[in-house]
């Protein structure tokens, strides 16, 4: 695919001829150099890669993509209005994704809770938000990836509830186990957000980035994205993992 001289970009009437998989190729490289870099403990090694992703224009790419075109909530505006984006306004975005932006607030919507004649509050950031989340779940996840534990299911990666039940029948037909049933009650509204970003120790940029994102909105109750689960499983890691 030809890149303009500009920044690197695809010119605006390519979108539809984006070789994706070559993109994903690029991104999943990346990741990779991540996840072993953290996997021997080299968090400056970490940290370089980590910004050389945020800053890569496939990544960018996948990100737009992610929000715009694959994500069940693609058409689901923020406080902008905006929801459905044309090809000249996803390259736009890819253009405009910068780690330094300030995010703007969620905008809050009620939906029925399943079964029940209660609602409860949903809060929708705008695209660019969603975008910038996808981009920087895709620096932050592998470094976790590398050393969350085995045992661990939930929300990640490559991992699903069928995986989690056939690790429970080959435990439980190796010898007698107890089974501990529990539900941590408002988990996004009570986490500790000083917290999450001290066990988080990212760069500065990111960092910065992520506090106003729990400022904005971004990590409470109200708001259920995939950068939540994320955040979820690094603030529990080695506090329910192990048991």
């Amino acid at each position: 695919m030809n890149k303009s001289k500009t920044r690197g970009f695809a010119p605006q009437s390519e979108w539809k001829k984006t070789n994706w998989r070559k993109l994903e190729q690029v991104v999943f490289k990346l990741q990779n150099r991540i996840y072993r870099a953290s996997q021997r403990g080299e968090v400056r090694v970490v940290r370089k890669l980590q910004k050389t992703l945020m800053k890569s224009w496939s990544a960018k790419m996948i990100a737009v993509r992610k929000v715009t075109q694959q994500n069940k909530g693609k058409k689901t505006a923020g406080i902008d209005g905006k929801k459905a984006l044309t090809d000249k306004q996803r390259l736009a975005l890819v253009a405009s994704l910068k780690i330094y932006k300030k995010p703007q607030p969620t905008r809050r919507v009620w939906i029925p809770k399943p079964g029940k004649s209660e609602k409860r509050p949903l809060g929708i950031p705008t695209i660019y938000d969603r975008a910038l989340q996808a981009l920087a779940k895709q620096a932050l996840e592998p470094e976790w990836e590398a050393i969350f534990e085995p045992n661990s299911y939930g929300f990640r990666p490559g991992r699903s509830c069928h995986d989690a039940i056939e690790a429970i029948f080959i435990s439980i037909n190796q010898k007698p186990k107890w089974v501990l049933d529990a539900d941590i009650s408002k988990c996004f509204d009570k986490i500790n957000h000083n917290a999450l970003l001290t066990k988080l120790n990212t760069y500065p940029s990111m960092k910065r980035l992520i506090r106003q994102w729990l400022k904005a909105g971004v990590m409470d109750g109200s708001t259920f994205s995939p950068t939540n689960l994320c955040f979820i499983n690094i603030f529990l890691y080695k506090k329910l993992d192990k048991f």
